[in-house]
């Protein structure tokens, strides 16, 4: 059994699955991170960070040889990419995930701005243990696109993920698509507000804490109004304290948005799964229409589009009669499967889209009530908190001291009595 420990530069992962296979070959690594500036698809000025993968050839190191690491920069949407990639030519294989591409929700002393300095290193140390496991996988260390990504800085990669791109897609998944990242956005925003309003709601209700215990040993010395200071502190010690109790009934509420957040995921999962039985389809069709469309051309002798097979055709001749009609068998015993696999491919893809709309369905008429009997919860929990705060009859007049022979200047103190 191996035990896994990210650490920084994930140099202990790597050590333990030295006996991969490609981990065997090279070493690797995601050396620094590199702020940039260009042009996105809509041609609008960006900033954007790239980040340095360095593979090193494990032979020379250990022949004492230390060779310059090879390297190249990528984006984290290429990241995306590859394991986009990854997810649909293996859905067999549990996919390692990439660390978070914004800050969402972060303790409050760490900044979630995406260019802060911590979070993208953070964010690199991420992604080169993301690199790791993969090169760690049994199946995925030998893919030849994963191999691309981490060797040449070309296009193929974005051509690979292009091609798994359905041509019909169905309108109803790619809205759902849209909306769970809508979804997530929205519930990622209440929760990061709600951790800044309970950060300060907590440093409020904490500070009152400090009256009590200044309370507590005023009245030590006060004999007239011992008494009336001794019970504001105990009343400044029970108001501070009684914040773990609301904060705790609202991480009840903050618990079932985090629930609707992670619900996001798999809605998108659902969708992936969609776009793969499409996929799937499309390819079936295409290859029965390749078939039919070498049928034809070998049974009318003409050739539409360029191909080898026409090049040695007019280099060497025709083919004769027996070896056409051979042929021939091959292609339409090749086309009577072709015509099989797309109508199981159909009722596969149609009984995916039945049975997942139904199921969608049945989550959506859940999600509404929960989320409005969630948050009506939470606003009704808000106003009797308030109400008990604010009501003028709640509030305890504790000490009111009157200008004395003493001099002494008037004290009035008004406690909301939380009893």
């Amino acid at each position: 059994m191996v035990c896994l420990i990210i650490l920084p530069g994930a140099s202990l992962l790597a050590h333990n699955f030295k006996w991969t296979s490609l981990l065997r070959k090279m070493e690797i690594s995601v050396g620094e991170a590199e702020k940039r500036t260009g042009k996105n698809t809509v041609n609008m000025q960006e900033i954007y960070t790239v980040y340095l993968i360095e593979t090193r050839p494990v032979d020379a190191v250990t022949e004492g040889i230390i060779p310059a690491p090879d390297s190249l920069w990528r984006r984290y949407s290429e990241f995306e990419l590859l394991r986009n990639y990854l997810l649909v030519t293996y859905p067999f294989v549990v996919v390692a995930p990439l660390p978070e591409k914004r800050a969402e929700i972060v303790w409050h002393k760490l900044s979630a701005d995406n260019m802060d300095p911590d979070f993208v290193e953070r964010r690199r140390v991420g992604l080169e243990n993301f690199l790791l496991r993969l090169a760690s996988h049994p199946v995925l260390c030998n893919d030849k696109i994963f191999y691309i990504f981490l060797t040449e800085a070309d296009s193929r990669l974005k051509a690979m993920n292009a091609a798994f791109r359905v041509k019909n897609p169905d309108k109803r998944f790619t809205e759902l698509k849209h909306y769970s990242d809508e979804l997530q956005t929205v519930v990622s925003q209440l929760l990061r507000v709600r951790a800044r309003v309970a950060d300060r709601l907590y440093g409020v209700y904490k500070v009152h804490g400090n009256y009590g215990r200044v309370f507590s040993e005023w009245s030590a010395i006060e004999k007239e109004m011992g008494d009336g200071l001794q019970s504001a502190g105990h009343h400044m010690d029970a108001y501070a304290a009684s914040v773990d109790d609301i904060l705790e009934e609202e991480e009840h509420y903050a618990d079932q948005l985090k629930e609707y957040l992670f619900y996001t995921e798999a809605l998108r999962a659902v969708c992936r799964k969609h776009e793969l039985t499409q996929f799937e389809l499309e390819m079936a069709a295409q290859d029965l229409a390749s078939k039919k469309q070498q049928k034809e051309e070998l049974v009318t002798g003409t050739v539409r589009t360029f191909s080898l097979k026409g090049m040695t055709s007019k280099l060497f001749g025709q083919e004769t009669a027996e070896q056409r009609e051979a042929k021939l068998q091959v292609l339409e015993q090749q086309i009577e499967e072709g015509e099989e696999a797309v109508k199981e491919k159909n009722t596969e893809s149609d009984e995916f889209v039945k049975t997942a709309w139904l199921d969608i369905e049945h989550f959506k008429d859940q999600k509404d009530r929960d989320l409005k009997e969630a948050l009506i919860s939470y606003a009704i929990m808000q106003i009797s908190r308030c109400k008990k705060v604010t009501r003028p009859h709640r509030y305890l007049k504790c000490i009111e001291y009157s200008a004395c022979k003493k001099g002494i200047f008037c004290v009035l103190l008004s406690i909301p009595n939380i009893s």
